[in-house]
């Protein structure tokens, strides 16, 4: 055989300078800085702006713009924010930002003594877990889709308003043409094909966390997060941010840097989908998950992409009490985030907009007209969308779990939140509708050490035990 073989390209996702640049203008953006001349330059030279779905732009580009899109990302980071002050991102000046606590309610000679701590509830916990798995896996085949895509999809089968699990029986062939499901999660996550819950990342990062705390307790600190992912989280398990964060961390850079240095990823939804564990394991008590939780966040993360996380933990951890309705759950949840944020004006105004439309569809459309400039993977599109699912399902786990995955944008960690939340609501498994819970098996896939195919009830127990450790 003679001849020498073609090099074969690996455009690896979410790390390319040529990609990373063109979120990075399209963050600042959104953050005030101005960029523009930066931005005239690097189209000047023949830079394009990211990738609209993809991670990775189809072709490499050539040396030297790979070399100016580096320096463009150091001279972007060095552009100040004019947001900064509203949006501070360590935990003693985060909690700085929160109005001061109401009066004690006792009498005047001593405080109204504290409620006492909520326990771990073994069945609650499996609810949220199985919650958690279906409304990922309901939203895993039109992950990437359009909002019309997924509109039509399921009309198509008499499934609109959304009430069951997306199947391809009876789509018209150009429709499914037009509107291709999930490359990936198609044959896993359709209503024909459903046998289990395949693996996703939505649920290898509560495994992770619940390993973290297992090995670490809840004391953890950031350092601790980012061994426990070089030991046993593969690299091509993660996305977005995590992988630009993974990658600075082999690259020597520890935390905070790890989540600042060439990532535009930072306020995007990768901390929010890994909150849920914190907020498990702190029932009743919205300000500690929040604390664990920035430190989790905080390995990724910044800015609004830790709020994303603070709000998801604490509005979990007062649904996990079982002393509250679902507002009362968003209302814990919007407490912990600084008030002029960006991210708390997405939650109100998700709030606001499920309150003032009957038709889910309509509250949709007003978010999107909103967020449709932002990224599908950013944080504030799909914690305002999150906040409203809930809010205008008033508690009921179908609505709740629907009406995440139907608004679009980043669908299966959206019904994953959403599905947790509702579920810890519901306060056990056999408050779920069976046709949410039957097909999951009790088994979970992962690539996370010591937990490929481990059922849910024996994930609630092992939730439990570490809630109830000191």
């Amino acid at each position: 055989m003679t001849g020498t073989a073609a090099p074969c390209a690996v455009r690896l996702t979410w790390v390319q300078p040529e990609d990373l640049v063109g979120h990075e203008f399209r963050q600042a953006a959104q953050d005030g800085r101005d960029a523009r001349p930066l931005l005239r330059g690097w189209l000047a030279a023949g830079g394009r702006m990211a990738p609209v779905r993809a991670g990775a732009s189809a072709t490499p580009a050539p040396p030297e713009l790979r070399a100016l899109a580096g320096r463009l990302l150091a001279e972007l980071a060095a552009l100040p924010s004019p947001l900064a002050a509203d949006e501070p991102g360590a935990w003693p000046a985060i909690r700085s930002t929160w109005p001061p606590a109401p009066p004690p309610t006792g009498p005047a000679d001593r405080p109204a003594p504290p409620p006492p701590a909520a326990r771990p509830d073994v069945a609650r916990l499996e609810a949220a877990w199985l919650g958690r798995a279906a409304g990922c896996l309901l939203g895993k085949p039109v992950e990437k889709l359009p909002l019309d895509g997924i509109r039509a999809l399921a009309r198509a089968t008499g499934n609109w308003p959304l009430s069951d699990w997306f199947t391809a029986r009876g789509v018209p062939p150009e429709l499914l043409a037009a509107h291709p499901w999930n490359r990936r999660s198609a044959p896993t996550s359709l209503a024909e094909n459903i046998d289990g819950m395949p693996e996703d990342d939505d649920l290898n990062y509560p495994l992770l966390n619940l390993l973290l705390l297992q090995r670490h307790g809840r004391s953890f600190t950031t350092a601790d997060v980012a061994r426990l992912w070089l030991d046993e989280l593969p690299a091509g398990r993660t996305f977005t941010a995590e992988r630009v964060a993974y990658r600075n961390l082999l690259q020597g850079l520890e935390p905070p840097a790890s989540a600042t240095h060439h990532n535009p990823f930072r306020e995007w939804i990768g901390a929010l989908i890994r909150a849920d564990v914190h907020g498990w394991t702190n029932p009743g008590d919205p300000v500690a998950a929040a604390a664990q939780a920035h430190r989790d966040a905080a390995l990724t993360h910044t800015g609004n992409g830790i709020y994303a996380a603070l709000f998801t933990a604490a509005a979990i951890a007062e649904a996990a009490g079982g002393r509250c309705d679902v507002h009362g759950a968003l209302r814990a949840g919007l407490a912990v985030v600084p008030p002029r944020s960006r991210l708390a004006g997405a939650v109100r105004l998700g709030i606001d907009t499920a309150g003032r439309h009957r038709d889910f569809d309509r509250v949709v459309d007003a978010l999107h007209a909103r967020y449709d400039h932002h990224h599908w993977v950013h944080s504030l599109p799909n914690t305002a969308l999150i906040a409203a699912a809930l809010t205008h399902a008033d508690g009921d786990f179908t609505r709740s779990v629907c009406n995440a995955v139907s608004g679009g944008w980043d669908t299966d960690s959206n019904g994953a939140t959403a599905g947790s939340l509702a579920g810890l609501l519901a306060g056990s498994p056999d408050r779920l509708p069976r046709r949410w819970t039957a097909p999951l098996g009790n088994r979970l896939a992962t690539s996370v050490p010591g937990f490929d195919g481990v059922g849910f009830d024996t994930l609630a127990h092992l939730t439990a035990q570490e809630a109830a450790r000191s």
